[in-house]
């Protein structure tokens, strides 16, 4: 009968390819010269072909809709045409505009790949009919070469590009000449435009009092727009009114103009809510000739396997929910030490078996019986009482990581908590809620007080509401307390199916006149119930804080394709989490501080998570939300 069944869905699939043509994209073909070409709409054929909305490539085949019929009179012929970029747009926003894929537009335009600034002309190729309902092709003015001047001072809304082609100076030469520009790129600033030109000290032209002076930032690796918000004490709201196309998201390298405030020091303070660090590069700056030494200890508890007679090895594997946790994360951690080899980094890496139970571990007899006095970084248990007893018998200088567990740990200076606990979870998602907006309410189930309590302790601005002694709650009372032309974050701190179900339901309702945003601490089983489905949480984008994100970036990707080449199996959270707090271990104890001064300064972050250590805790909290198309993005 399954057989059956199988046969049945293959044959639906192969029936619905054959109500669907094809076409396969030639040189020169667009999105909408396509779309004419079979006389159909271009959302159409995105629909079909979701990578389409970045344009489309050559060879690329395309799934047609089914009423799509080939006009013959068409024919693609091709013209050179120019586009003056606007104030604001980027390049993704202009090749979707023209239809134009980001690859073909920077083939034509090779200096484009670092970004396009207000005023630059791009040259790409369209069929002539393209342009009878758009827009109309720019003619280019040849200009006569100036004179160039040995000083420029930065006006407003200039950028390093639109500088660098006034005077036709490239960019390497412009910051080679003037260091300073390289990350900050200030209105008033005066910038050397030859070697033999002093600046002098007084560089900030005047400004008349009612002016806000601006500055350029250019974006780095890792950033999000609410990290450089909270890194230069302005809102995220005051970043996108003056930037329009962060819309689209950001790229490295992408400058920003900003308002002129004090750069927050990068230092974290033991406050929580600045517990956001530069990510950096670790690679680049580690050592490759210190040989380093790192010792994995991990809790398989092989000998109580062994003498257990009444279970097999496979029983085991089949139901031990932690042996199962152990060995997942054992194996990201290989990959690991397998890719930092690969990448050059002299590591020699020791493995012993923890024996642990929530009251025993033999870590005291391991630390004993062998020699730990050169090693740099201890992995494990998993377990904080065993970790903390680890570090304790330890050289201060070796730094144990506690790898896994997000209970709040009591562990010396060389104990290193690498999973955000649940109090640093709440302080991170209270910070990021502040940043955005001061209209924060909580409505709790009656039996659940200590969220209440942790507000008015810490919080007070949060305004908090329950569910009467009969599980029922008055949103007639609520909706008055809520604020139009505002975002209104509602978190919701109950376990109760109904109530779960009340409440999302009413602030659906509530939506129509409100910007409401749901808001959970955590995630739990009552939000997974059917009654509940995803796309009401998505539509009110649900919001909760992590430890992990999604990420499909090529290095997922790749770190996925090489977990499953040696493992058959697709990585789970535990064997990415391995790979992520190992790698990141390694890397650090590669520093020529190694990895306690390391942890001290630096951020960094791996395939779904980020390390960003304060008191030894790690702060590094991810906001993830509910997408209108059901999937889960990263908040920015």
């Amino acid at each position: 009968m399954k057989k059956a069944h199988i046969y049945i869905i293959l044959f639906l699939v192969s029936f619905a390819g054959f109500s669907q043509s094809k076409h396969t994209v030639i040189k020169g073909e667009t999105l909408y010269s396509i779309s004419k070409k079979y006389n159909v709409k271009p959302d159409d054929i995105i629909k079909l072909n979701p990578d389409a909305k970045d344009g489309v490539k050559e060879n690329t085949v395309l799934t047609l809709p089914s009423n799509a019929k080939a006009v013959a009179s068409f024919k693609p012929t091709l013209n050179k045409y120019e586009y003056q970029v606007q104030q604001g747009e980027t390049l993704y926003a202009i090749s979707k505009k023209l239809g134009i894929s980001v690859d073909e537009m920077i083939k034509n335009n090779p200096t484009s790949k670092e970004g396009v600034a207000a005023g630059q002309m791009l040259t790409y190729f369209a069929p002539k009919k393209y342009f009878s309902t758009q827009t109309q092709p720019v003619k280019t003015e040849v200009v006569a070469k100036k004179e160039i001047p040995n000083l420029h001072t930065i006006q407003a809304e200039e950028t390093k590009y639109s500088v660098s082609k006034k005077y036709g100076i490239s960019i390497p030469e412009l910051e080679e000449l003037n260091p300073h520009i390289k990350n900050v790129f200030e209105i008033g600033m005066q910038i050397r435009l030859n070697k033999n030109t002093v600046v002098p000290k007084t560089v900030v032209a005047d400004v008349q009092p009612t002016t806000t002076k601006t500055m350029f930032y250019a974006v780095q690796q890792g950033e999000t727009l609410f990290s450089i918000s909270r890194k230069f004490g302005i809102s995220v709201d005051e970043i996108t009114k003056k930037n329009p196309a962060v819309s689209t998201g950001l790229t490295v390298g992408m400058e920003l103009l900003l308002p002129e405030k004090k750069e927050i020091s990068s230092t974290i303070q033991s406050d929580a809510a600045d517990g956001l660090k530069k990510k950096l590069n670790l690679l680049e700056t580690a050592n490759k000739t210190k040989q380093r030494n790192l010792v994995l200890l991990m809790p398989f508890n092989i000998n109580r396997i062994e003498k257990d007679s009444a279970k097999t090895k496979t029983e085991y594997l089949k139901t031990d929910k932690f042996l199962n946790i152990t060995l997942d994360f054992y194996a990201g951690a290989l990959k690991a030490i397998d890719s930092a080899k690969v990448l050059g980094l002299p590591i020699n890496a020791k493995v012993y078996d923890a024996e642990t139970s929530k009251y025993s571990s033999n870590v005291a007899t391991i630390i004993k019986n062998n020699n730990f006095s050169n090693v740099d970084v201890v992995i494990g248990p998993f377990t904080n009482s065993h970790v903390e007893t680890a570090g304790q018998l330890l050289d201060r200088n070796t730094a144990i990581i506690s790898p896994l567990t997000n209970e709040t740990g009591k562990g010396g200076s060389n104990v290193f908590y690498a999973m955000p606990n649940e109090t640093i979870q709440k302080q991170q998602l209270l910070s990021y809620l502040k940043s955005k907006s001061d209209a924060i309410f909580a409505i709790h189930s009656a039996a659940k007080t200590s969220l209440s309590s942790y507000f008015a302790s810490n919080y007070p601005e949060v305004k908090s509401s329950s569910f009467n002694d009969k599980g029922l709650f008055d949103y007639t009372v609520f909706k008055t307390t809520l604020q139009k032309g505002k975002k209104n974050f509602v978190i919701l701190d109950s376990d109760k199916i109904m109530q779960v179900i009340s409440v999302v339901n009413n602030l659906i309702k509530l939506k129509k006149e409100f910007d409401i945003q749901l808001v959970v601490i955590e995630r739990n089983d009552a939000l997974d119930f059917e009654e509940i489905p995803s796309k009401n949480l998505a539509a009110l984008q649900m919001l909760y804080p992590s430890a992990i994100r999604e990420n499909e970036s090529i290095e997922a990707s790749n770190f996925a394709k090489a977990y499953r080449k040696d493992n058959k199996v697709q990585p789970n959270q535990y064997a990415t989490r391995g790979f992520d707090v190992t790698f990141d271990a390694i890397l650090r104890m590669c520093q020529e501080e190694g990895f306690i001064k390391s942890a001290e300064s630096q951020g960094s972050e791996q395939i779904e998570s980020q390390f960003n250590y304060s008191n030894n805790n790690n702060y590094g909290v991810y906001m993830m939300y509910y997408n209108s198309d059901l999937t889960i993005k990263q908040a920015q």
